[in-house]
């Protein structure tokens, strides 16, 4: 308290008498504001479970064996961090999502520095993955993993962003089915094509990329058409080159796989080719902070991962500001009663994804928290 800093401007202030009630009066020395001292014990304690939350602590560590600190803090687990409408225009943006259970994903969007938006769903659909990117301003290249509905979502949200398939995923998606060691010819072949995805530079090397493909399915056409009987039934012979071929050729007829080289793209500079920023800066991140707390239900790791998120947006809020703003359980279930919706649980599924209640709070508008 002898240290207190100014609101205002910053600067040390000095005790000054006290008002009617009896608080401690400070004045600034500097610009000579005036003000009191409030000790938000509830803000204290969020910070404190928000440190526990997302380090590699355990509540061993918290006084009292951790009994003190879980009856301070359980009622932080009802908060919902929600994301803001993001107005700056992004050169790249990344996308993804990670899976909290088998029918719940966290899908996030995040620039180079900052996480941007994040949305809880049941599957990455078109209409789940038009929430975040709704609360996005378009950005000028948009780096994705080739998940389900998301094409569809940008097409809707950002027209005219261009999409830029990450091409260690595509070149995944080819090794699963060829392995990693191939013992057909074409195969190899394949192998060695999506490989060399993830070391193209220039345009040309694009160019002459797609044209060794093409020769490539040209020479091998004949023989991935041969099939066999199985119980049966006629199936190609060699269906799972064939899927790795459809994959490839699904990117570059689409023209997504060399975006990164576009001459507008690059004038301010190399643009990124893979989303390596959103996979090891955010997801791994995330999943040691989910395995550092092992035995959470589904719906306290998904808030963990909306805490993480939340703790690292460009200006994330004070936690007081957070307390008084950020919707909770109660306000769930406020909605959910207004709009009519039943549920038996907290954590039934209808509570994910597309239900009343979650539209109202991934809401595009700039006050989706409203409850009244």
């Amino acid at each position: 308290m002898n240290n207190k800093k100014c609101p205002a401007c910053g600067c040390e202030m000095k005790r000054n008498g006290r008002t009617g009630s009896g608080a401690q009066r400070w004045r600034c020395r500097a610009c000579g504001a005036s003000s009191t001292h409030a000790n938000d014990s509830a803000a204290r304690d969020l910070r404190s479970f928000v440190g526990w939350l997302l380090p590699k602590d355990t509540q061993l560590d918290m006084p009292g064996q951790g009994r003190t600190f879980r009856r301070k803090t359980s009622r932080f687990w009802g908060i919902w961090p929600m994301p803001e409408v993001v107005d700056e225009i992004h050169r790249v943006v990344f996308v993804d999502g990670i899976w909290i259970a088998r029918d719940l994903v966290v899908l996030i969007a995040c620039s180079e520095p900052h996480v941007l938006s994040w949305h809880l769903a049941r599957a990455e659909t078109a209409s789940a993955w038009r929430s975040p990117l709704s609360r996005i301003a378009p950005p000028d290249t948009v780096v994705a993993d080739g998940g389900s509905g998301f094409a569809s979502a940008a097409a809707k949200e950002w027209p005219e962003t261009k999409v830029q398939r990450c091409t260690f995923h595509a070149f995944c998606q080819v090794r699963r089915k060829t392995t990693t060691r191939p013992k057909l010819q074409a195969g190899k072949e394949l192998y060695a094509l999506a490989k060399e995805l993830l070391h193209i530079e220039t345009l040309h090397q694009a160019d002459w990329w797609v044209e060794r493909y093409m020769q490539w399915c040209e020479f091998w056409a004949d023989f991935l058409e041969e099939t066999s009987i199985v119980d049966g039934r006629r199936v190609y012979a060699h269906g799972r080159i064939r899927e790795a071929r459809s994959g490839l050729t699904r990117l570059v007829n689409k023209g997504v796989l060399f975006t990164y080289l576009g001459p507008g793209l690059t004038a301010e500079g190399p643009m990124p080719a893979m989303n390596n920023r959103i996979e090891g800066a955010i997801n791994a991140q995330l999943r040691a902070v989910l395995r550092n707390h092992r035995g959470l239900s589904a719906l306290k790791r998904a808030k963990a991962v909306f805490w993480w998120c939340y703790l690292h947006v460009e200006s994330p809020k004070s936690m007081a500001d957070t307390l008084r703003e950020m919707p909770t359980d109660a306000d769930v279930e406020r909605l959910r009663d207004e709009y009519g919706v039943k549920a038996d649980e907290v954590g039934a599924p209808q509570k994910w994804g597309e239900g009343l209640v979650w539209d109202e709070l991934h809401h595009a508008t700039r006050y989706p928290y409203a409850t009244e």
